[in-house]
């Protein structure tokens, strides 16, 4: 059915991807809205600037994080990819 055990890595990503996607869909919206007390009276009895530094300072706090995570999976999926080839490169060479 499948001709490499890369294409079956691939498909069970995909598979691993879609999962989370409808875990994250299926999650109720109001478990993302939960915030302390304290903030949300601060931000209430505020002004608009105010508001707006919160937000630009969650901005900051979430994207950097993010941002590493994802260069994080890149890299290893990359270094994951390269030594397969080494191996499979490696593999050949004993057969000649």
């Amino acid at each position: 059915m499948f001709k490499t055990k890369i294409e079956r890595r691939r498909l069970s990503f995909l598979a691993c991807v879609a999962l989370a996607g409808l875990i994250v869909l299926a999650a109720p919206p109001l478990a993302f809205s939960q915030s302390c007390a304290l903030c949300y009276t601060q931000a209430a009895s505020a002004g608009a600037r105010m508001i707006q530094a919160l937000r630009s300072g969650i901005l900051v706090l979430i994207a950097p994080p993010t941002l590493a995570s994802v260069a994080m999976i890149f890299l290893v999926r990359h270094k994951d990819q390269r030594t397969q080839q080494g191996d499979e490169a490696a593999h050949d060479n004993r057969d000649w």
